[in-house]
């Protein structure tokens, strides 16, 4: 078994090709190496808990995403980013309030992987995402359309149609590629007879 210390100071090393190395073995040790991936993301050094949400991501285990949730709210902006792209790849129903909230972020590259996170928890989102359509900001509707575009769940063509009547361009151009996913194309001009 590899020593788990030696491989948690390369994860630490600041190098990051030897990093991501690190975090593929690292996640080889499954359950046997949370404890101390979780103690590095109690760090008061922000690249140590990003290497620790972004090992993390990938070890499939139920404690796991209340900590990428729980990095949702770290003081570092791209710790934050992290643990939304970590939620993507483990989807927890309980993030969907704290990812429906980055959507409004002014970070728009967290807004935009909260709205991937989203995406990865399926339809159990639709109900907050289509209120943000409805009813959010206009930078946080286009993540919500997008969003819900993505998930395809045909509970949300009512919203992505009334989106797509009175949105941006941008929400208009998701709502359009959502209802065309589902299979509602809609056409402008009558054909020639």
């Amino acid at each position: 078994m590899p020593d788990l210390q030696n491989l948690i100071t390369k994860l630490t090393s600041g190098d990051d090709e030897v990093a991501e190395a690190a975090v593929e073995q690292i996640a080889a040790l499954r359950e046997f190496a949370l404890p101390a991936l979780f103690d590095l993301g109690d760090s008061s050094d922000s690249e140590k808990r990003w290497w620790a949400l972004r090992t993390l991501s990938v070890i499939p285990h139920p404690e796991v995403p209340p900590r990428l949730l729980a990095g949702l709210c770290d003081p570092d902006p791209a710790v934050r980013q992290c643990a939304a792209l970590g939620l993507s790849q483990q989807p927890a129903d309980e993030a969907i309030p704290d990812l429906i909230a980055a959507l409004d972020a002014r970070d728009r590259l967290l807004a935009r992987l909260a709205g991937d996170a989203l995406i990865s928890t399926g339809s159990a989102g639709l109900p907050g995402l289509i209120q943000t359509l409805e009813a959010g900001s206009p930078s946080a509707k286009i993540e919500a359309a997008r969003a819900l575009a993505l998930i395809g769940d045909k509970n949300a063509i009512a919203a992505l149609f009334a989106a797509w009547q009175e949105g941006s361009t941008m929400v208009q151009y998701w709502a359009e590629e959502g209802l065309d996913r589902m299979g509602v194309g809609m056409q402008f001009f009558a054909p020639d007879g």
